[in-house]
């Protein structure tokens, strides 16, 4: 199940309000600009409040900085963290999960 989140969370057995948050934050990661009411509505149906919902936005955004800065300055991962290649890793991520989520 881990390798499953990692790679694809929409292959992952969760249930409707952890799938809810693992949409927000994948939108939220490579499509910020185009955040809005309705995302923030779509995880409160699922029983997040305001503060969860700003403690979800101030992780995923601090997580997706330190993961920039990693990458401007040529960090390289640790290699238990690295089950394939990176550059395997650069093509998969990301693919079809705009596509996924209700904007």
């Amino acid at each position: 199940m881990a390798e499953q989140l990692i790679f694809d969370y929409r292959q992952a057995e969760l249930d409707d309000r952890d799938r809810a948050l693992c949409d927000f934050a994948i939108k939220l990661t490579l499509d910020p600009s185009g955040m809005n009411q309705g995302d923030v509505d779509r995880v409160r149906q699922h029983g997040f409040n305001d503060e969860a919902i700003t403690i979800a936005v101030e992780v995923v955004s601090y997580f997706n900085f330190i993961n920039r800065v990693a990458d401007a300055v040529g960090i390289d991962t640790e290699k238990w963290m690295d089950p394939y290649s990176r550059d395997d890793w650069q093509q998969r991520r990301g693919t079809g999960y705009l596509e996924t989520i209700e904007r």
